[in-house]
């Protein structure tokens, strides 16, 4: 009996995503008596909550992004194959890959996270930046350096004024921390190294449809955050709703009425989206969608008819304490990956008890040293704050150990303190020569 029983099969885990919560979720089944396979189109784990400084040079490409093999390489039950996951049968228990292959699952867990979203307007992508992937990150990085560049260059006044314009939308953290980082570099970091141009006189613009920035926090701290950009030199634009963004510029409406802004360089941080398994996931599995694509699931993650299925992540809703929807914070995904994770090390094929999750808070920066954080109740800012959010994003930064977040540490400080512009760009520059394909076109 004893060597029947060895002679099982191990029970087969399949997770769609590499981010924060697929990687955690393949970390914990590490050492389990199952077959693990991570399945995602990148062969990096992406740390987004850096990506911001990526794209504005503060961080080399590399420091925010760190090989998903390397995570797993001590788990000898754990198989990546870098590969998009284009079709499930949930009949026969498999994920179908972009080349047909087939994967059999005994669990399922789908992480796929999400994508930028211009709530319908996708022609604005043509004309504007996003902040999602590596690939974006390298774009809008040789976007903004090359746009000084062109400033220089250009003879028409109005000209060099659309290219020392600089647009961010979405006033949430993403969008508060980028715009804030080009203040700075607009002001300090580029600071001498034009004769015909002063990059001080660039304008970086932040527009926002709602009442005020980072409404996620509090009406305090969000006051504080306007207050910061406006100290660095941002203008933040509230009830701003942008109606138009082409190659010239953003149209907002504004009072009733409509305001034209004419930029070269405009950001898009204003609206995410499920990925697209999601709907993948939904049609297989019958599962109800938000108008953001994210898939209804039941409080214990699973999808309702299929035990085996676990969602995690910012591809799913799912109502947190008082009701409210769970942010999408990696936060979320790794203490949901965890709660998946653990029910299959016991045997189930997925959680049979509903998820609690645990509030972490919430962090963003606004320029040199000042940031604002909210933690169950307790808000903090300025630089208080500011240290909280360095020691939380060191924690959770992965890639190479101590080291490697010592090193990420060192190269942000020295960003702050030094003058980083010829080695960021020069990293810069070698990356993108060397950049696979794939990358680039994500």
């Amino acid at each position: 009996m004893a060597a029947e029983a060895n002679a099982r099969p191990r029970r087969r885990v399949v997770i769609v995503g590499g981010g924060f919560g697929g990687l955690t979720a393949a970390r914990e089944l590490g050492g389990a008596d199952v077959e693990v396979t991570l399945v995602d189109p990148m062969a990096h784990h992406l740390f987004q909550p850096l990506l911001y400084q990526a794209a504005c040079g503060g961080l080399s490409t590399g420091e925010c992004a760190s090989p998903i093999r390397a995570a797993v390489k001590h788990h000898p039950n754990t198989a990546v194959l870098m590969a998009r996951a284009s079709h499930l049968d949930v009949e026969r228990r498999q994920v179908v890959l972009d080349r047909g292959e087939r994967l059999d699952y005994d669990s399922l867990i789908v992480a796929c996270g999400a994508q930028t979203s211009y709530f319908g307007n996708d022609e604005w992508a043509e004309h504007s930046y996003g902040l999602k992937t590596l690939a974006d990150a390298v774009r809008l990085r040789n976007r903004i350096y090359g746009a000084f560049e062109e400033a220089e260059r250009a003879q028409d006044p109005a000209e060099r004024e659309r290219w020392l314009t600089f647009v961010v939308i979405g006033g949430g953290p993403t969008g508060v921390e980028l715009a804030g980082e080009l203040a700075i570099i607009t002001a300090h970091t580029l600071k001498g190294y034009y004769s015909r141009i002063e990059p001080s006189a660039a304008r970086v613009i932040l527009l926002d449809a709602g009442e005020r920035v980072t409404a996620a926090f509090s009406s305090r701290l969000s006051a504080k955050v306007a207050r910061y950009l406006a100290e660095l030199g941002v203008r933040v634009r509230e009830h701003a709703r942008v109606t138009t963004i082409d190659a010239e510029g953003v149209t907002v409406e504004v009072d009733g009425g409509e305001e034209r802004i004419a930029s070269r360089t405009v950001v898009w941080a204003a609206g995410v989206r499920a990925a697209g398994f999601a709907e993948t996931l939904a049609r297989a599995t019958g599962a109800q969608t938000d108008r953001a694509g994210r898939v209804q699931i039941e409080p214990d993650l699973t999808i309702a008819g299929h035990p085996e299925i676990s969602v995690i992540g910012d591809a799913t809703v799912l109502a947190g304490p008082k009701g409210k929807t769970l942010p999408g914070l990696a936060t979320v995904s790794i203490q949901q990956a965890r709660h998946v994770a653990s029910a299959i090390r016991q045997g189930a094929a997925g959680a049979r008890t509903p998820f609690r999750y645990f509030d972490k808070g919430a962090l963003a920066v606004i320029g040199r040293g000042k940031a604002v954080c909210e933690i169950r109740g307790l808000e903090l800012s300025g630089r208080l704050a500011f240290l909280t959010y360095l020691s939380v994003h060191m924690y959770y930064l992965s890639g190479g150990g101590p080291g490697h977040r010592l090193k990420v540490l060192i190269d942000w400080i020295s960003a702050r303190v030094g003058d980083p512009q010829n080695q960021v760009i020069d990293a810069g520059l070698d990356f993108v020569e060397h950049l696979p394909e794939s990358l680039v076109k994500d």
